[in-house]
């Protein structure tokens, strides 16, 4: 009661129709239907023929039939029109509705705030592990890859210098021979004379 009393004087005059016409349209139906009712009953033979009577009748019933269809759609319109006062008129049901659709969503917000933040630090920690392992497989084989290209070279011109400065032996080792080694005598040829003297 004190809502309607703070309401405008607009708004106290909208809902004082919208209950007459309430009150009109189920007082309608209420005396059309008693109407019908009481046209349905057989009376006495009366001055009008019993034909007559019946059109009459049927007549009657279908005006008052029209009547509360008539009166029916009155009050959905009714209906209609109350729904639509109360989604203009009622802040404080449309206000309360929205805060409790607005604290839904945070809730939904902070929830996935919640989950991406734990997904982000378990995805930092991976990488960091994965880093760890790369690194520490990686250093042992890419020391010199890691040198600078003169410092490479300079290496490498090193390498190439002593391999040409080894001795032959050094370079190609003998094989080994089943027995000692044999010097082969000189031949000393002499002209007209005998050849050299054999001794055993």
């Amino acid at each position: 009661m004190a809502q309607q009393r703070a309401l405008p004087q607009s708004k106290e005059t909208l809902l004082q129709s919208y209950n007459k016409r309430l009150k009109d349209d189920i007082k309608s139906i209420m005396d059309n239907f008693t109407e019908i009712i009481k046209t349905a009953k057989i009376e006495d033979e009366t001055q009008v023929s019993r034909a007559t009577q019946g059109e009459q009748d049927n007549y009657e019933m279908h005006v008052r039939a029209a009547n509360i269809v008539r009166a029916g759609e009155s009050l959905m319109k009714l209906v209609s029109d109350l729904k639509q006062f109360l989604i203009l008129n009622d802040f404080p049901s449309v206000n309360e509705a929205i805060d409790q659709r607005n604290q839904q969503l945070r809730a939904l917000q902070e929830e996935c705030d919640r989950k991406l933040i734990t997904l982000r630090d378990e995805i930092s920690i991976d990488l960091y592990e994965l880093e760890e392992e790369y690194y520490s497989s990686s250093s042992s084989l890419c020391e010199a890859n890691d040198l600078p290209l003169c410092e490479a070279y300079g290496r490498l011109d090193l390498d190439t210098d002593s391999a040409d400065g080894l001795p032959a032996p050094l370079l190609a080792s003998p094989e080994p021979s089943a027995g000692p080694l044999q010097v082969a005598a000189p031949a000393h040829s002499h002209a007209g004379g005998p050849g050299p003297t054999e001794h055993a």
